[in-house]
């Protein structure tokens, strides 16, 4: 994609990779635009980048997706990226009962919400040249994490979905871009101080440099390994990776 020259909407961008994201792109003159559902978190980032604009969005309600829509078209009608990067990843009770409203809340914001923004923006991107859509999925769209079997779920759905994108917008001017992160230390579940995930940095400074390629899927070399696994041995992989003995 090109690197300069964009107006870019970014979900989640208060914190975590989206802010990453949105501070790098913003860095190299790009027109950044940040969302979220806490105001207080999007209003520092955009401080500390003069010219960054943010605007509350809750990807849960589509209404709200609906008017933040409306109001980029209408506002900033020279806007040619989406980047669909908010998510929520709580632990499951994946094999016992299991809390509705948290399953609902993770399938509603990482799949229904990229979708819904997808769609309510799609018609207006497809009249920008070198139009880009990001969606942000994770290595566990490839290898689930069993504890968090739900977020993996919506994440290997975003990807299929991805792909099925991609088909549809073929002759267009929007690409379809994958961004699939390893582990990083960000906020989610508690990984800022996890030595056994990517540092941000460097996660960011890798993907940055392969955005800059024509590169559909958008993979650090830290992930790859969760990338490549299906095949024959898929459950083995799995198990091992969860911790359990491969039968």
């Amino acid at each position: 994609m090109n690197m300069t020259g964009n107006t870019i909407f970014i979900t989640g961008g208060g914190s975590g990779i989206g802010q990453a994201l949105a501070r790098s792109f913003h860095a190299l003159g790009n027109k950044v635009i940040i969302a979220g559902r806490r105001q207080a978190p999007l209003m520092e980032t955009a401080d500390a980048c003069q010219g960054m604009i943010f605007h509350e969005i809750d990807m849960r309600d589509p209404a709200s997706i609906e008017r933040v829509a409306a109001w980029l078209v209408k506002k900033h009608p020279d806007l040619n990226v989406l980047i669909n990067n908010a998510g929520v990843m709580p632990g499951d009770g994946t094999g016992a009962r299991m809390d509705d409203q948290k399953t609902l809340a993770t399938v509603e914001t990482n799949l229904l919400g990229p979708i819904r923004l997808t769609s309510a923006l799609i018609e207006h991107l497809k009249t920008r040249p070198d139009a880009v859509v990001v969606n942000v999925t994770s290595g566990l769209a490839f290898t689930p994490l069993a504890h968090a079997a739900v977020y993996s779920a919506t994440k290997a759905a975003l990807h299929s979905w991805t792909m099925s994108l991609r088909v549809r917008l073929a002759g267009t001017s929007v690409r379809v871009l994958e961004l699939a992160p390893p582990w990083v230390r960000t906020g989610m579940m508690g990984s800022r101080d996890e030595p056994r995930a990517m540092p941000l940095d460097d996660f960011i400074k890798e993907a940055m440099e392969k955005f800059a390629t024509d590169a559909d899927e958008i993979l650090v070399d830290r992930v790859r390994a969760l990338r490549d696994n299906p095949g024959p041995n898929e459950w083995r992989f799995v198990a091992q990776f969860n911790g359990m003995p491969a039968q």
